[in-house]
């Protein structure tokens, strides 16, 4: 079930000892480009770059308090979720072990490192890394942070409570998915203040797991070869996820690599605002969806802007 609207005020009770909320801004060569009035919710702009954090926090937060004999905690990642759990471990004093497969963005391994966590390398892709991950929680005895649970539901829907209250009233939103907690955070709020904006979700052409499962109503495993978008770079979709995306989401856009660079650079062109892949999934989406627009209004989740140096030197450079 999706949190109710207590659940995420909750949740806020907690987030805000640690972060502000963040801003949500239109920008007006954006809408030139777009040719309606866009709002983005800048999810880049939190203490670690995305909005990993904020589910990171609530759960961290919740494990601690029900489980007090807590002394670590693991998480597999391609990033973001592990700068979140270690830095909500580093509050709130236990020990983080993050797994990442092989190959992981080095600037992201760097940035888990800096917050303190333990970092294991295990795996060719995040499918494996989370397997060994839940072996490890219980050898060691520490709490498993999964990838998807409604803590993480709960503390991302604080993001959408603020855009939907602080924004105009939306027709769309663009909700990039990479396991989903977005997404149901973003249908809970929707559904709470009894709203009717549509909700578009946006996957990597690369990674189309959950584009196969909401066509065939189904849990479809399928490969993920995304090159630029690690946030959305899924193999198995979860099934709870899977249910409310079902039940609350219009429809699923696939966007390609080399769409998904050029929404980056329209980021940096249009705003000076630096998206990692995944965070410039939403915003391709909605250039590929230019025609049908039709002065609707719109909103886009920019979720973070950790994309490593070369990568983003290859993106400006259009070589990606």
């Amino acid at each position: 079930m999706l949190p109710t609207l207590a659940q995420i005020h909750e949740a806020q009770t907690v987030l805000y000892r640690y972060m502000p909320p963040t801003p949500q801004y239109s920008w007006p060569l954006l809408n030139q480009r777009l040719g309606t009035e866009a709002w983005i919710k800048h999810e880049n702009h939190t203490p670690v770059g995305a909005f990993k954090l904020r589910g990171a926090l609530v759960y961290v937060d919740w494990l601690k308090r029900t489980q007090p004999e807590l002394t670590g905690i693991v998480a597999a990642t391609r990033g973001n979720h592990g700068q979140g759990v270690a830095m909500a471990a580093r509050l709130m004093s236990l020990h983080a072990i993050i797994v990442v497969p092989h190959g992981n963005s080095k600037e992201k391994n760097r940035a888990m490192l800096g917050q303190g966590a333990e970092l294991i390398e295990y795996g060719h892709d995040f499918q494996e890394s989370l397997e060994f991950a839940r072996t490890l929680a219980t050898e060691r005895g520490f709490g498993m942070i999964d990838s998807f649970h409604d803590r993480l539901v709960m503390g991302t829907a604080t993001y959408a409570l603020e855009f939907f209250q602080a924004a105009p009233s939306l027709d769309c939103i663009y909700v990039p998915i990479g396991l989903g907690s977005s997404i149901c955070g973003v249908s809970a709020v929707r559904n709470a203040l009894g709203l009717n904006t549509e909700i578009v979700g946006v996957v990597a052409s690369g990674s189309p797991s959950y584009f196969l499962s909401f066509a065939q109503r189904k849990v479809v495993e399928a490969p993920s070869q995304t090159l630029i978008a690690d946030g959305l770079a899924c193999r198995l979709p979860n099934a709870q996820a899977m249910e409310a995306i079902w039940d609350n989401v219009a429809r699923i856009v696939e966007v390609t690599d080399a769409q998904i660079a050029a929404a980056m650079r329209v980021y940096y062109e249009d705003t000076h605002n630096l998206a990692e892949g995944a965070a410039g999934a939403a915003l391709a989406a909605a250039l590929k969806e230019i025609e049908e627009h039709n002065g609707r209004r719109i909103g886009m989740v920019l979720t973070g802007g950790n994309v490593d140096r070369e990568a983003y030197i290859d993106v400006l450079s259009e070589l990606l």
